[in-house]
């Protein structure tokens, strides 16, 4: 990401909403009515505007709605939620203001880099905590430090990093397969042990080295990448899987489990490797899961879509995506980012807020840290990579059709079928709260390829989030189409089989 400058065009952003009207599905004999707005959410409009337009306004969105005036994040909108300045939902939130920077050198970034260094936490021996809170915690010091230069970021940035790689290591270190950290010491909490650890750790290694040029920073993240590429990558294809339960006699492996955070942060890795220390092998590897994720992880229309609960962050995906679209000059990438910015600028509401899924509408209810910075941090790509670029289809889902269907899964699947060119199923995540409880997911007949499915009982802000976007899907042209819910097995991290919607919507 290093010395990229971009100018991007300032304007006011119009916005689009969501007008429902009332059709007949075919396939289903359910209900239909027109959609009303979630009474908590904001008013809405129908203009539209470009990617330069959507990235000020989201930026803004970030520095007016979810910051809180002192050095803090809120982590939710329109819901009360908690309010912090440590872990990945706030990270996210500053790595994507440190992103416009590095592109556009935006000034009304700094001001809030500056003040949430000073309130960064700082990691000491004594703290309670998980491994990769204090890694994502470190890159995002690190980011801080090369915006604003402040010496008290580096200073945190090192000792978040030393309480997993030394202070606190005996414990990370430990179980059945001991070069794979656990997320909380000795396996506290839970067998799990998380890529989020590793690759932030990689992330975190490399940035220091480039920062203080000390060769054993390098060698950690080298050490760090070969562990990383033994133990999670996943089937057939380059992805990385980001579990493993490690009940200290056996570490068993969680497939199929794509973390777009995790994968982002494993691809600018190999990149990164490839200009530190000039073997080609890394950036081939790289390239290899990035295809990957553009493959396997997309809808039929190439579009990303993130399968994973609202616990996971796009914001590192977009960021490796663009330094192989740039530095690297892999036009595959760019057009994966324009694509997926297309889809997401599509649909948004006035302020700027953008759901988990790029290819999906606005969420009605509340918005998180976790959900918003992806679609954020990709306008900001797409208006570097495409200034005066904007949504080929502006309002995809504005004249879809919703169906209320308020269905649970209690037989062996749940089927939905519909002629259409887009399915968007709609429901609260931590329905039930929180964590325990998941549904498999075909789309005609074969199972999405990230088996993460719909995992709508994890919400990483621990409360229930109603009008919300569990699933969404779409087609190059309008046809008949059928969804399957399946019921979830069990496993430590997802618990058992849990699917409940309110409705779903149509775009023909």
């Amino acid at each position: 990401m290093r010395n990229i400058r971009y100018r991007l065009h300032r304007a006011l952003l119009s916005i689009v909403a969501i007008a429902i009207v009332i059709a007949v599905i075919s396939g289903h004999d359910a209900k239909i009515q027109a959609r009303t707005s979630d009474p908590g959410t904001p008013a809405v409009n129908l203009g539209y505007g470009g990617y330069a337009k959507l990235a000020t306004r989201t930026t803004n969105l970030i520095e007016h709605r979810f910051y809180n005036g002192n050095g803090m994040w809120h982590m939710c909108v329109w819901a009360r939620c908690n309010t912090k300045n440590r872990d990945w939902g706030s990270d996210a939130l500053t790595n994507t203001l440190a992103f416009r920077w590095m592109l556009t050198h935006d000034p009304s970034v700094l001001p809030y880099l500056r003040k949430l260094a000073m309130t960064a936490h700082t990691w000491v021996a004594t703290d309670v905590g998980s491994s990769d809170t204090a890694v994502w915690d470190a890159v995002a010091d690190l980011r801080e430090y090369q915006v604003t230069g402040s010496g008290v970021a580096l200073a945190k940035a090192k000792a978040a990093f030393d309480w997993v790689d030394s202070v606190r290591a005996a414990a990370f270190e430990a179980g059945a397969c001991p070069q794979v950290d656990y997320q909380w010491p000795n396996g506290r909490r839970s067998d799990l042990k998380t890529l989020e650890t590793g690759s932030n750790y990689i992330k975190a290694a490399l940035l220091l080295y480039q920062i203080t040029g000390q060769s054993a920073y390098l060698a950690k993240a080298q050490a760090a990448y070969a562990i990383a590429r033994e133990y999670f990558l996943s089937g057939p294809v380059p992805l990385y899987t980001v579990y493993i339960f490690d009940n200290g006699k056996k570490c068993t492996l969680l497939p199929g489990r794509y973390y777009a955070s995790v994968n982002g942060n494993m691809i600018w890795a190999g990149a990164e490797l490839t200009r530190d220390t000039g073997d080609p092998v890394y950036l081939t590897q790289a390239i290899a899961t990035a295809r990957a994720v553009q493959k396997h992880l997309s809808d039929d229309t190439g579009v990303f879509v993130d399968l994973q609960a609202d616990n996971d962050i796009v914001e590192p995906l977009i960021e490796a995506m663009y330094l192989l679209a740039t530095a690297d000059h892999q036009r595959f990438a760019r057009n994966w980012l324009l694509t997926a910015a297309s889809a997401a600028g599509s649909d948004t509401n006035r302020l700027g807020v953008f759901g988990r899924f790029f290819n999906g509408p606005v969420p009605t209810g509340p918005a998180t840290a976790w959900q918003v910075t992806g679609g954020a941090v990709l306008m900001q790509a797409a208006a570097a990579l495409d200034p005066g670029g904007g949504p080929a289809r502006p309002g995809f889902w504005r004249h879809a059709i919703l169906v209320r269907d308020k269905r649970t899964l209690t037989g062996p699947s749940l089927r939905i079928s519909f002629t259409g060119k887009g399915i968007a199923i709609l429901g609260a995540i931590g329905d039930i709260c929180c964590v325990a409880g998941h549904a498999r997911v075909l789309v005609d007949g074969v199972e999405t390829f990230d088996r993460t499915g719909i995992w709508q009982n994890e919400t990483s802000p621990s409360i229930r989030l109603p009008g919300q976007v569990l699933f969404a899907w779409r087609w190059r042209k309008v046809g008949h189409h059928t969804i399957t819910i399946l019921p979830g097995i069990y496993n430590p991290r997802e618990g058992g089989s849990f699917f409940q919607m309110t409705g779903y919507l149509i775009a023909r």
